[in-house]
């Protein structure tokens, strides 16, 4: 995926009502950003650090939307919908063997929900992708992006997610359903080997990933790499599904 034109330089200033960061941009003014990422952003909105904004395109209300922070010296992707579009770039250049092939193996749906059935789980729910192939049942993927991490390992989510606790649940009710289901975990940091539940957040996800895992859903991970030119698939990270346990509002320097 590339930005085009490449992201500029800034400084953040404060992030706050979830969607809203000041910036001091290079040529020293100041501005609000959009800030995509609905989460806490525990360990990702430090005053002070430098972040990448990219200009809008026209039609919103802010001329600026925030990319990528500096964390440590590298940067660190905070924009979680471009997740969803670098697993689709993934899946059509053969990055998730285990789940796509090529065009022979299906087409790909986005935003897809499954028919509707009385009293079936899940009827409700809109996937990111469904993958239809011929003389199987669907494939339905949901994508979730990562950007807390301590000691090396990814933790999701940062903040408590109701919303994803029920994604993890529903794909295992496809599963049982006899239809099959994968949740891909996007974390664009450098400095993690694994991905894991944050069970010291949010608990009750890390039962719904754990139990969603015991019945079938398939649980990957990916690396995504982001500079001012763009946002790549790197490589695979391991997934320990825990509990992995820290406390919001405590350091991040320990479990």
């Amino acid at each position: 995926m590339e930005f085009d034109p490449p992201l500029e330089p800034a400084v953040l200033l404060r992030r706050y009502k979830r969607f809203l960061a000041d910036v001091r941009l290079a040529d020293g003014s100041t501005t609000t950003a959009h800030c995509a990422n609905p989460g806490s952003m525990l360990g990702v909105s430090e005053p002070g650090s430098p972040v990448l904004v990219r200009r809008a395109r026209g039609g919103g209300k802010l001329d600026w939307s925030l990319e990528a922070i500096k964390v440590e010296g590298a940067w660190v992707g905070i924009h979680p919908v471009r997740a969803n579009a670098l697993v689709e770039e993934g899946l059509l250049a053969g990055k998730f063997p285990e789940l796509y092939s090529g065009p022979d193996h299906g087409a790909i749906r986005r935003e897809a929900s499954p028919e509707r059935m009385d009293n079936a789980p899940g009827a409700r729910t809109r996937f990111d992708f469904r993958i239809d192939r011929p003389g199987r049942p669907p494939l339905w993927i949901e994508v979730k992006y990562v950007t807390l991490a301590v000691n090396g390992l990814a933790l999701f989510p940062d903040s408590v997610s109701i919303r994803a606790a029920r994604h993890a649940a529903e794909l295992a009710d496809r599963v049982d359903l006899g239809e099959e289901a994968a949740l891909v975990f996007v974390s664009p940091r450098p400095d993690v080997s694994v991905v894991g539940p944050a069970d010291g957040i949010d608990p009750d996800y890390g039962h719904a990933l754990r139990d969603a895992a015991a019945r079938g859903v398939r649980v990957l991970a990916v690396r995504a790499r982001i500079d001012a030119r763009g946002l790549v698939l790197a490589d695979r990270l391991g997934v320990s599904l825990g509990p992995h346990r820290i406390e919001p509002g405590k350091t991040l320097a320990a479990l």
